[in-house]
């Protein structure tokens, strides 16, 4: 199987980038992170680099497709924010999200991980059959039918946590039960809260059937989030995954 990788990284209308993205192949497992960081000024930042250049280190140094390498990765950066913390005062505060995926090409397998309200979609003939669930307040008033999705979104209450990277009480990451059996034309997509609420789940899944390529899906996609122009508009990044690059959805 070949993957096809890209990724897409933007401000919105913020004065700073607080996302991060990443990925890398190692013995034929191409490993894919996401991360969306907050605390004020410089910690956001500092937080989601540090997620992501640890998530991808520790999965280079241990390259295994499966649930308990991504749990260690992610709990091995959130032991490295927490390290920073108490070395810089003024980043105490700083947490972060994080969503990291590894695909075996080879064994056309993948599994991934979570903490926080960055999102993994997986896609199968254009239509989303896996989605991972936020670590959210509004999520768990979502589940249990007292709101929907559209009455929260673009609300604050919606960014809520109760659990991110930089806590030193964070519960352990949710990570896959088992690896999940990838075909040929499947596409992930790992994004941040501010890509994802700005569009749809029926926006993405039409712009994944119109699309030659994961460049021109990510783009599309821009696209509508810029048409829409939000005030204010959070950072947004999106990182997409094509299984059999250069085939349609």
């Amino acid at each position: 199987m070949q993957l096809g990788v890209t990724a897409l990284s933007r401000p919105g209308a913020r004065p700073a980038n607080e996302d991060a993205c990443g990925f890398l192949s190692r013995e034929g497992i191409c490993f894919c992170v996401v991360a969306d960081g907050a605390g004020g000024h410089r910690g956001g930042a500092t937080a989601s680099k540090i997620v992501v250049s640890r998530v991808l280190t520790w999965l280079r140094d241990n390259p295994r497709c499966d649930p308990e390498a991504l749990r260690h990765a992610i709990l091995a950066a959130n032991h490295a924010v927490l390290v920073e913390q108490r070395r810089d005062p003024q980043l105490a505060d700083m947490r972060a999200t994080v969503i990291a995926l590894a695909v075996d090409a080879q064994r056309s397998m993948a599994v991934w991980g979570h903490m926080g309200d960055s999102r993994l979609y997986l896609f199968r003939d254009s239509a989303v059959i896996q989605r991972t669930n936020d670590h959210s307040l509004a999520q768990q008033l979502i589940d249990t039918g007292y709101v929907s999705a559209e009455d929260l979104r673009g609300s604050f209450q919606r960014a809520r946590l109760y659990a991110a990277l930089g806590d030193p009480d964070a519960p352990s990451p949710t990570v896959s039960a088992a690896a999940f059996a990838v075909r040929e034309g499947d596409a992930f997509l790992l994004c941040t809260d501010g890509w994802w609420d700005s569009l749809d789940t029926q926006d993405i899944e039409r712009e994944l059937s119109n699309a030659a390529s994961a460049d021109d899906w990510l783009r599309a996609m821009e696209r509508e989030i810029i048409d829409r122009r939000r005030p204010g508009q959070d950072n947004y990044t999106a990182l997409a995954v094509w299984c059999n690059e250069g085939e349609g959805r």
